[in-house]
C-alpha cells in the first residue's frame, strides 16, 4: 500500500513535469543510484537534465540529510543541473539549510498542495468545451494528498527555503538555466564588465585607472543583479553573488595586469 501511494506521488510529479515540457524518465536507474524521476528540458542551448526524488512521508516525518546528499551523487553521475526533492511530509533545518547552499529545489507538503490544486484546476478546464468525456483527470482523494503551483520549478511555496517574497521581472527559461550556472554567470559578468567599460573607455577618452575601477563597479552590480533577478531566494543570491564577484574581480584583475 505504502509502494502504491508513493507511485501515485511519482506519476503525479511526471505528469506536471511533461505538462512544462519535459521529457520524464521513472524509476531511471544509474550505475549506483534509482532516481525516481529524471527529467531533461530541451532547450535552443542543450538538454537541461533535474532529478527528482519523491518521498511520501508521514506529515510529521522530516526529510533529512541523507536524501539530499544521495541526490546530489546522482545528479553529479547523470550531469544534471537541478535536484528536486518532493515530499509529503517537511524538511529538517539541516536539509533546508544544505538546499540553499547547493542550489536544491525543496518541494514541501503545503507547496505540493498549491501545486495539486493548481494543476486540478487546469486539466479540470479543457479549452475545447466538446472535449471527450473520458479524458484522463485525477480524482478528488489523489488532488487532497498531492496539492500544487502549475511549474515545480518556479513556484513560490509559503514554507519553502526558495520562496519568494516580492514580484520580480520574468527571465526567459533559458536565460534563467544558463545565468544560475555559476561558471557561466562568472564568465558573463567579466565579458559584460570587460566590454562595457572598455567601449565607455573609448568613448569617453577615460584614463587606464579609472577604466579599471569602472570594470569592478560593473561586475560588482552584475554579480549581484543577475542572480536577484534568476534566483528565488535572498540568501541564495547574496551566496551566489559573493562568489561571482570575487571570482570575476579575480579575473578581472589579471586581465586589467595583462
Amino acid at each position: 500500500m505504502e509502494e502504491l501511494k508513493k507511485q501515485k506521488l511519482v506519476d503525479f510529479i511526471a505528469k506536471v513535469m511533461e505538462d512544462s515540457g519535459f521529457k520524464v524518465y521513472k524509476d531511471f536507474r544509474t550505475s549506483q543510484h534509482i532516481v525516481d524521476i529524471y527529467g531533461i528540458l530541451p532547450t535552443a542551448l542543450g538538454d537541461i537534465g533535474v532529478v527528482v526524488a519523491c518521498k511520501n512521508y508521514d506529515e510529521n516525518w522530516k526529510v533529512g540529510m541523507d536524501v539530499l546528499k544521495e541526490m546530489e551523487m546522482a545528479a553529479k553521475t547523470l550531469k544534471a543541473s537541478k535536484v528536486v526533492i518532493v515530499t509529503t511530509s517537511d524538511f529538517s533545518s539541516q536539509a533546508r539549510n544544505y538546499a540553499v547552499k547547493r542550489n536544491m529545489k525543496l518541494i514541501d507538503r503545503n507547496c505540493l498542495i498549491r501545486i495539486a490544486e493548481e494543476f486540478s484546476k487546469k486539466i479540470q478546464a479543457p479549452e475545447d468545451e466538446d472535449e471527450d468525456e473520458d479524458e484522463e483527470y485525477y480524482d478528488e482523494e489523489e488532488v487532497e494528498v498531492y496539492n500544487p503551483p502549475s511549474n515545480i520549478f518556479h513556484t513560490r511555496p509559503g514554507r519553502g527555503v526558495l520562496s519568494r517574497k516580492e514580484k520580480r521581472a520574468p527571465v526567459a527559461p533559458i536565460i534563467r538555466g544558463l545565468m544560475q550556472n555559476t561558471i557561466i554567470l562568472i564568465l558573463t559578468v567579466v565579458a559584460v564588465s570587460f566590454i562595457i567599460a572598455t567601449l565607455l573607455q573609448i568613448a569617453a577618452g577615460l584614463g587606464t585607472s579609472l577604466t579599471g575601477v569602472l570594470k569592478l563597479m560593473i561586475a560588482a552590480a552584475l554579480s549581484y543583479g543577475i542572480p536577484y533577478l534568476v534566483e528565488e531566494d535572498g540568501a541564495v543570491v547574496m551566496i551566489k553573488g559573493t562568489i561571482v564577484f570575487f571570482s570575476s574581480l579575480l579575473l578581472l584583475v589579471i586581465l586589467i595586469l595583462i
